[in-house]
């Protein structure tokens, strides 16, 4: 774990590695802005949407089409609003909220926005176990459990680059898109009942329950911290010029990704309504209904397969991009780095591990509500996401040139204050129905006290930023104070510690560390002795390795000596990292040097990571010699 920079730039890796400035065609030049919003479009689409679009399409036939398109709107106007931030600022939404916001607020935020991840994640795993258990019979304890290759994946896909990435995830969605074009054509809809159902109206008052359910299953609030971050993958020129083109093509790239997460979720919306709602089954809410009742209702089996596909499809795509967003809220809120594989580790053991408890306590009948309360966790986090962006946006100290125009302040804070209103309305919902139906104190008084907190970091939310136009300057700002330049210092290091391994990179260290030392600079040679002996006898050792390394070292102090430098033999035995921390601690150097070997990604697991853990052992100067 490692406490980044505030320099440190969003998504560090990859930031700015696709270049949009190069010559060449003006379809390249497009191109190139395309990717991230394919992305964050996964979010629109994932397993968590499937349960309330098949619900609503099943029990009010078409008319809540409107409710998507109503959606996909806000979405495309948020995300847009993202990736503006992201590339006129130069940094994510995780970044400017801890500018914006005092450390307890922050802290809170930051835990909100990893709950989120996680139950967004928990619906992708849901959502794979029942596709997987529903193509090839897979119980669903196995389904849960495969989802952890998901993290091998992801490593993959890291160390091939964003566009690699990028790539992938558009051939997913690719297959989600074409697996409902087939599923439409089996079904056959009414195209003058899905154009009517675009027109506002409202059934019942369970339709607006299920309109509820809709938005909050479809505005993610992962998504608004993960495209700020993704645009910022572009190299875009700090001139105005260019940052209006790219703002332009990425509204170009929201607007065709949306509109495809648009589609996706309309098709299953209307699938259910015409196999379903059309048949007189208004009661299917379930992922595992829905499949079970397509082949015999369409008359035809590849409706079903194709149905259980699309939803692996949608699962798999939409955990790669849960991951980013949890490296970007974590760097961009606490300033902390850890490694990707243990990030994504740790984010699918927090959603995998309800997942096993309601299999194995409720039931594998239980997974859908299981589906469905994460997303009221996506809801109930929704806010905290909305609020600081549309401030962000409007903030002409941030924006500068940028700021969004008086009519889309208007706009974006109209559709913050319905998503607000929306889902405080289903999240009060949840609660009194939970308090009037459990018989649990402690239940009860948890509930309660939720909705207390969650009042009150609100209203912070709110009005903060209100109450304190002028933002907090804090570390994460354009550097606080500058520091002064001065002459350097002589540097006299009077012990230096070389690490020697007895390869071709010997010569190099011994050459690196002469050039270093002064006239009363001394050298401590170290080798460390690995025999399985060694490990087991340590100091107590002496067999045939052993006195051969001690020679070698010998031979070096000769060399050394002969040139009028003192230099003094120490060997460690056993694990090698420690014995080089505790060598150069005792002989108390000023200075070490270490050679690299260059080794990477699995061989890194397999000879150890000798450098970087020495570094956090030692408090003085390490030099790398490749």
């Amino acid at each position: 774990m490692n406490q980044i920079s505030h320099t440190s730039k969003s998504l560090d890796e990859v930031n700015a590695t696709v270049d949009t400035m190069a010559k060449g065609s003006l379809w390249k030049r497009i191109l190139a802005f395309f990717g991230p919003a394919y992305l964050v479009a996964v979010g629109y689409m994932d397993p968590g949407n499937w349960a309330t679009d098949i619900e609503g399409g099943s029990r009010y036939g078409y008319a809540l089409i409107w409710v998507l398109v109503m959606s996909n709107i806000m979405a495309i106007i948020l995300q847009t609003l993202s990736a503006r931030l992201g590339i006129v600022y130069k940094k994510d939404l995780a970044q400017v909220n801890r500018e914006t916001y005092p450390p307890v607020i922050n802290f809170c935020l930051y835990i909100l926005a990893e709950l989120a991840i996680a139950a967004c994640d928990l619906a992708e795993i849901i959502g794979m176990a029942i596709g997987l258990n529903l193509l090839f019979g897979l119980p669903m304890i196995w389904g849960v459990t495969i989802t952890i290759l998901d993290t091998f994946l992801l490593l993959y896909l890291q160390k091939l680059g964003i566009r690699k990435m990028e790539a992938f995830i558009i051939s997913l969605i690719l297959i989600i898109a074409v697996s409902f074009c087939f599923e439409l054509f089996f079904v056959k809809p009414v195209i003058s009942e899905i154009i009517m159902g675009i027109r506002p109206s409202l059934p019942d008052d369970y339709a607006l329950y299920i309109a509820i359910g809709i938005i909050g299953a479809t505005v993610m609030p992962h998504n608004l911290y993960l495209h700020s971050a993704l645009v910022q993958t572009r190299n875009i020129g700090e001139d105005d010029e260019s940052k209006r083109k790219a703002i332009k093509w990425n509204f170009v790239d929201s607007i065709v990704a949306l509109n495809l997460a648009l589609f996706v979720n309309a098709a299953i919306l209307i699938l259910a309504a015409s196999a379903f709602h059309n048949n007189g089954m208004t009661e299917i809410s379930s992922i595992e209904d829905a499949h079970k009742l397509l082949e015999p209702l369409v008359g035809n089996q590849w409706a079903s397969m194709l149905f259980a596909i699309a939803l692996i499809a949608a699962g798999q795509s939409s955990t790669v991009t849960g991951t980013l967003a949890g490296q970007i809220v974590m760097e961009g809120y606490l300033h902390i780095r850890i490694n990707p594989w243990l990030r994504r580790i740790l984010t699918r053991v927090i959603a995998i591990l309800p997942a096993f408890i309601t299999i194995l306590i409720a039931g594998e009948d239980k997974m859908t509500d299981l589906l469905i309360f994460s997303q009221v966790v996506l809801s109930v986090q929704l806010s905290f996401a909305v609020i600081p962006l549309v401030y962000s946006v409007s903030n002409k100290r941030i924006m500068g040139n940028f700021v969004i125009k008086p009519w889309l302040i208007i706009v974006s804070v109209v559709v913050t204050a319905i998503i607000l209103y929306l889902n405080i309305r289903m999240v009060l919902n949840k609660a009194l129905t939970y308090l009037h139906e459990s018989d649990s104190m402690y239940g009860k008084v948890s509930v309660v006290t939720g909705l207390i907190l969650f009042t009150i970091i609100l209203l912070i939310t709110i009005f903060y930023p209100l109450l304190y136009k002028k933002m907090r300057q804090k570390d994460t700002n354009i550097h606080n104070k500058y520091p002064e330049v001065n002459p350097p210092e002589p540097v006299n290091y009077l012990r230096i510690a070389l690490a020697l391994d007895f390869s071709d990179s010997d010569g190099k260290i011994i050459s690196h560390g002469l050039k270093q030392a002064g006239i009363d600079t001394s050298f401590v040679l170290i080798h460390v002795v690995e025999s399985a002996s060694a490990k087991y006898l340590g100091f107590n050792v002496a067999d045939a390795e052993t006195a051969k390394d001690e020679a070698q070292l010998k031979l070096y102090q000769s060399q050394l000596m002969g040139i009028k430098k003192q230099a003094k033999v120490c060997l460690g035995f056993g694990d090698r990292v420690n014995e080089i921390a505790r060598i150069c601690k005792d002989e108390q150097v000023d200075l070490i040097i270490m050679g690299a070997h260059g080794h990477k990604g699995f061989m890194d697991f397999v000879y150890g990571q000798t450098i970087e853990s020495v570094r956090h052992k030692v408090g003085v100067p390490v030099l790398i010699v490749s």
